[in-house]
């Protein structure tokens, strides 16, 4: 395959993204001669206007904070747990010129919450209420979870989680911010929170050693709440292997080809 294809990643910041690292080693891996995928600067607002000038080259697009709501309104056709999440991640460029959206972050979440050793009827801590939060609980419905708390600092960002649970059939709870850290006993703790945002928690935590602690975040790594967790024999996911698990289901959205993932997983290593 030699003809010209871009992708690229769009948000704000944008600079740190190693996505690009990624997808570029995938291309190369796979004999995709011509293609090339780079970053855009380009916030919410922005982007129904990108996406407006692109043309036919352009395969598709990986959304990052903080247009993953506003990726639902410029695609034509939105998968069913993108609607679900009430965002996407991932806007797929199809032959008529329209835009296909979907959210391969709960696939991605699903996939390395799985292999850390997450079984069904799970109890759930969620920190944080954004669009990675939303893709947790519905990772969290997929895995047949028995419950989700979900805890941030604004409790009407939590409310708005609540009509995402029931449309995935997860019973979900609101745990008020200041109570947080007693829910860090759950079978799965997942921090959505920006940097320094869950910091106190690392100190904070009682945690069990059966505890699955996912932090997405994956600069710098490990963040203390990450370490805490390490230090008290709990398994630990990092943003990285989700950054690398839901760069998988892009890259065979954009290009239709098997992604080659440990070539993908070598280059996101040599990028840290």
């Amino acid at each position: 395959m030699t003809h010209a294809r871009r992708a690229a990643v769009v948000g704000t910041p944008i600079a740190h993204s190693l996505s690009p690292a990624i997808h570029n080693a995938g291309y190369a891996a796979a004999g995709l001669t011509g293609w090339s995928y780079t970053r855009i600067e380009c916030d919410a607002a922005g982007l129904p206007g990108l996406v407006g000038g692109l043309g036919p080259e352009w395969a598709g697009l990986s959304v990052t904070m903080p247009g993953k709501e506003a990726a639902l309104t410029v695609a034509a056709e939105v998968s069913p747990v993108a609607a679900a999440v009430g965002a996407a991640n991932t806007l797929v460029h199809r032959p008529d010129g329209s835009w296909y959206a979907d959210n391969t972050d709960v696939v991605g979440m699903v996939d390395v919450l799985t292999a850390a050793g997450v079984a069904p009827g799970a109890t759930v801590t969620v920190l944080g209420a954004g669009g990675t939060a939303r893709a947790a609980v519905a990772a969290a419905a997929r895995l047949a979870a028995k419950s989700v708390t979900v805890a941030a600092r604004r409790p009407e960002a939590v409310a708005e989680l609540r009509p995402v649970a029931g449309a995935l059939g997860v019973p979900m709870v609101a745990a008020p911010w200041a109570e947080a850290a007693a829910y860090l006993d759950a079978d799965v703790v997942v921090s959505t929170l920006p940097k320094g945002a869950a910091d106190p928690f690392a100190e904070l935590a009682a945690w069990r050693p059966g505890t699955v602690c996912f932090d997405a975040l994956y600069d710098p790594w490990p963040t203390p709440l990450a370490a805490s967790a390490q230090a008290a024999g709990c398994p630990v996911v990092s943003g990285l292997d989700l950054l690398l698990a839901q760069a998988v289901g892009q890259f065979e959205h954009f290009t239709g080809v098997t992604a080659p993932v440990e070539a993908m997983r070598a280059a996101l290593a040599a990028a840290r």
